[in-house]
């Protein structure tokens, strides 16, 4: 068993802390300023929930994997997959304040209206800085929510204090990979006596993810290249070849060289080996084509992984409230290998920082080979 003060010396003060959370909302012990976690205290509890929901703890994934999904559905790159599609949001007000397609949002709100959930745990920011997690519960709520940041506040806390209440019995969770496999191991019940009610997660959603920024830094960055960061509308990084982070402020896009961006990443992000939210029901992206960045930045790619997550989508066909287009040729193949280069990155990361896998440790054979 590991204390929480294992979880500081193994997982803060590495660099290897994500920021998403799970460790929070539990107790006073743990809190969170400016994207940065912090241990107020220190704890010798010996089985505390904040480092067993911890995603930067050792974990057996591949135990995680069987647990919760058929396993003939797992593919290496990818983890489950039940398919590819690209969608966006019927609704053009949706598209006009998403981040990319609005797909996550119209599968949020119909879920919410169709009572699959009662509550949302969800990221809202403005224009992209400064987010925070919030508990939605009506459509309105959620659609406030459109949008992303790649500033990472710690949104599970939210997760926990609702759950702890015992309000709500049917929660969405949407959030980065980091965040969706700690909720997949908070639902694996590693403490069953206290479990804090994860039984009332009711659906998980992933958000694609190639990493986050330093909070502070971002703020600087936003301040030296617009008049004033709060009016930025949007910010968004298009496709490798553009090599820039767009930042939109009164209709106009600046765009700021990666060369600039890059040392920002949060350290933690440069260990991750999950591009595409692999704990999920179903994990959504921006869409990636032949037709072009004009015409991808108003679509989504969505991988399906579950039953649950099929239904959700197939209600969104049914409704109309997704359009749905033809996924391009060759469009799962190279999906598969910027996933793969994000693992190998991850690992050879990981190896050179800890002599070994690190908390991967326990699914070396899905890693060995990298």
């Amino acid at each position: 068993m590991l204390s929480t003060i294992a979880l500081d010396t193994q997982v803060i003060r590495p660099g290897l802390c994500t920021g998403c959370g799970a460790c929070q909302g539990l107790c006073p012990y743990w809190g969170s300023a400016n994207g940065r976690t912090v241990c107020f205290f220190d704890c010798e509890r010996l089985d505390g929930r904040c480092q067993q929901f911890c995603p930067r703890m050792p974990t057996d994934l591949d135990a995680l994997r069987r647990r919760f999904f058929d396993p003939d559905t797992i593919l290496p790159e990818l983890g489950p997959f039940r398919g590819l599609y690209l969608t966006r949001a019927a609704d053009p007000a949706v598209r006009g304040r998403a981040q990319h397609g609005g797909t996550m949002t119209a599968l949020t709100e119909l879920a919410l209206r169709e009572g699959l959930i009662d509550a949302a745990v969800l990221t809202r920011s403005q224009g992209g800085l400064n987010p925070e997690g919030v508990l939605a519960v009506t459509p309105e709520e959620v659609r406030a929510c459109s949008g992303s940041s790649f500033q990472v506040p710690p949104t599970l806390a939210v997760l926990n204090r609702a759950l702890q209440e015992n309000r709500y019995h049917s929660i969405g969770v949407v959030g980065t990979p980091c965040k969706t496999l700690a909720v997949y191991k908070m639902m694996a019940k590693p403490l069953a006596e206290n479990d804090n009610h994860v039984d009332n997660i009711g659906l998980v959603m992933g958000l694609f993810c190639g990493w986050g920024l330093d909070w502070d830094g971002l703020n600087d960055l936003a301040a030296r290249h617009t008049k004033d960061p709060a009016r930025i509308a949007h910010m968004d990084i298009p496709p490798s070849k553009y090599h820039s982070l767009d930042l939109s402020e009164d209709g106009k896009t600046t765009s700021v060289n990666l060369d600039e961006v890059t040392p920002l990443v949060r350290s933690g992000c440069w260990y991750c080996t999950d591009m595409t939210a692999e704990f999920a029901d179903l994990s959504v992206g921006g869409a990636r084509s032949a037709d072009g960045w004009d015409v991808d930045k108003g679509w989504n790619q969505v991988i399906v992984r579950s039953e649950k997550g099929q239904r959700l989508l197939d209600l969104a066909r049914e409704k109309g409230v997704l359009e749905f287009k033809e996924t391009p040729a060759g469009g799962l193949d190279k999906l598969k290998g910027a996933s793969m280069g994000k693992k190998r990155t991850g690992v050879k990361n990981l190896r050179a920082l800890t002599g070994g896998l690190g908390y991967l440790e326990p699914s070396a054979a899905l890693f060995r080979d990298l």
